[in-house]
């Protein structure tokens, strides 16, 4: 069985596949805000150096991809240990050595790597205008609001997906969580007055 295969052999005996996804989608949604939030705060300052911008940026998207890890890998392997646990007394059998007590093993770490790349890869995918523009390219919008078009281009990507998921009107989705992207910038203008 390939690698592939095995994951997703392990993925279906934890029914763990919902739980990537929904971590996926929020851990996303909050790098994508929080990189939204981010350049609008310094968007409605006053001109600040791209190289405070990017910094802060890539500070919130690594504490962001740290938080995801640690939190997810602590809460995912404690129910995983509870759900081999219970098994284990259900079946009145040790199961060492089993698929079940490798899934209760790897799919906290897999889990955990998509609730902290998810945030991590997407705040560097929305702050990429930043450091085109500090490596000199020239964009056709200044690179903090290039950055801010990208989150909301993303945000709503997301909401995208999550309406297919649930099988319901994808524009719908989509324009759903750009409505709260909006809502998002109208707080930081009314606050940055």
């Amino acid at each position: 069985m390939n690698l592939f295969a095995q994951l997703r052999f392990l993925f279906n005996i934890t029914h763990s596949e919902d739980i990537v996804r929904r971590y996926f989608v929020v851990n996303g949604f909050d790098g994508a805000l929080t990189m939204l939030g981010l350049n609008m705060g310094f968007y409605v300052s006053d001109n600040v150096d791209l190289s405070v911008v990017i910094s802060a940026c890539l500070g919130a998207a690594v504490a962001l991809g740290m938080s995801g890890l640690a939190s997810a890998y602590i809460s995912e392997a404690a129910e995983r240990k509870r759900w081999l646990s219970e098994l284990e007394d259900a079946m009145i059998t040790d199961l060492r050595g089993s698929a079940h007590r490798t899934a209760a093993k790897v799919v906290p770490l897999l889990v955990a790597l998509v609730n902290s790349l998810a945030p991590l890869l997407i705040s560097l995918f929305i702050i990429t205008p930043l450091w085109l523009a500090d490596a000199g390219i020239l964009l056709p919008l200044a690179p903090v609001e290039a950055a801010i078009g990208l989150a909301f281009l993303t945000i709503f990507g997301l909401g995208v997906f999550l309406g297919r998921v649930s099988g319901r009107l994808w524009l719908w989705s989509g324009l759903q969580a750009l409505l709260i992207a909006l809502a998002t910038v109208l707080i930081i203008f009314i606050i940055g007055d």
